[in-house]
Order: C-alpha cells, then structure tokens, then sequence
C-alpha cells in the first residue's frame, strides 16, 4: 500500500483513538451509568398496593462511579437525595469490584492516549523497533479492547450480582426496605460500549493498512542435518 494510503488510515485511527480516550475520561466522571426505579416494599405490603397503586411507592434512582442521586416514594411524598460513593458507601457496597471497574476506565483511558499517538506516530515517523512498529499498534488496541470490555462485564456483574441498586437503596433506612423494580444501563455505559467498537474497528484498519497480525505466519523449522546429530 503507497505510503500516503497508510498515513491517512494511521490519521483516521488516531483521531478515533483520541476521540475514544476524550469519551472515556467524560463517560467515567458522568453519573450516568445507571437509571431505574426502586419500589418501597414495605409500604406497599402495608396497603397491598397493586396496578397504577405501585406508583405511590416507586422512586427513581440513577448513579455512576462516583456519586448519583435517589428519590424514596413511601406513599408520603419523594425524598430526593444525592450520595456519593466515596467515602459514603464504601461500607455497603463491594468496594473492590467497584474499585476494579474505575481502574480499567483509567487503563482504557491511558492507552487509547498511547495508542494514539503511536499511531500518529507511526503516520508521520520512522517506528524503528516492535512496540514502536507497526506491530506495536496491534498490541495497544487489543489493550484498550479488553480494558473497556472488561469495564462492562465488571460494571453489569456489580449491578446484576451484587444487586448494587438494592445495596444504595437501602444505604441507612431502619423502617422501610426497598427493593429493585427496573434498570437500564445509561449513556455512559453504552458509551464504553461504543468505545469497544471503536477500538476493534481500528484493529481492522490496522490490518488494512498492510499490517499482518502478529504471530499469523508459522516460523519453520530447519530439520536439515538431523540424521547427522544422531550419529556420534
């Protein structure tokens, strides 16, 4: 492929790589990772709520990784209030999977930054060894591919799992026990998602601009010489 070919497939898939780093880093302080609504059970088993009565006891919640708000619908009105997760609910919630799930939106973050400019890099200089390479550009996009999937597994097993929603619902109330009625992942989220995509579809541009895929061609093996050894 002509050299100007590539500098322009290397530009494209720097400017989405920039542009998955600058999402991720908004997506990540955004509190809204999350939206649903929490029915106050206990209210609603006092006066045997049913149909369009649930509505009474039903109040919204949404979060993200640092801090959201909630509102509690007991019957007597909403309680709007905000949280925050650090250092607030660290006592209620399971820190370290929490703590895991921002630490690969930093690593997401970090190399879609190196990614990018090793693939300027790569436009515009002289990559002299593998990391720097051509190569190199496979390994830092499969970095940020894995990173920000393992952001959505980690951040749906904290939410279905660990049942998140009913842990922040329920953060300091004696009298009355809330319980998850629905949820839906939020921009922020689906954002990760489409920096997933992002990442992959530069994994192909890669190999359109005529880089092969590491460890793709087998190395032979010379057995010339074999009988030879053999023999004292």
């Amino acid at each position: 492929m002509p050299s100007r070919q590539k500098q322009l497939i290397f530009s494209v898939s720097g400017l989405l790589g920039f542009c998955c780093a600058l999402t991720a880093a908004v997506a990540t302080g955004l509190p809204f990772w999350l939206r649903g609504a929490v029915l106050c059970r206990t209210g609603a088993d006092l006066v045997n709520a049913t149909g369009p009565e649930l509505d009474k006891f039903l109040g919204d919640l949404s979060y993200g990784l640092f801090h959201g708000q909630r509102v509690k619908q007991c019957g007597l009105g909403g309680r709007p209030s905000r949280f925050s997760f650090f250092p607030d609910l660290l006592s209620a919630i399971p820190a370290g999977l929490h703590v895991t799930v921002i630490f690969f939106c930093g690593v997401t973050i970090l190399f879609s930054s190196v990614a990018t400019g090793f693939f300027f890099f790569n436009a515009f200089g002289r990559p002299y060894e593998t990391l720097q390479g051509p190569l190199g550009l496979y390994l830092w996009t499969f970095i940020c591919c894995v990173s920000s999937c393992l952001v959505l597994v980690l951040f749906a097993a904290e939410v279905k799992l660990q049942h998140l929603s009913e842990r922040i619902a329920n953060f300091k109330e004696v009298n009355f026990v809330f319980q998850t009625y629905t949820e839906r992942y939020d921009r922020s989220f689906w954002l990760f998602f489409l920096i997933f995509l992002v990442h992959g579809l530069n994994g192909l541009l890669i190999r359109l601009a005529g880089v092969q895929f590491p460890f793709q061609d087998s190395k032979e093996v010379e057995l010339s010489g074999g009988g030879a050894d053999l023999m004292y």
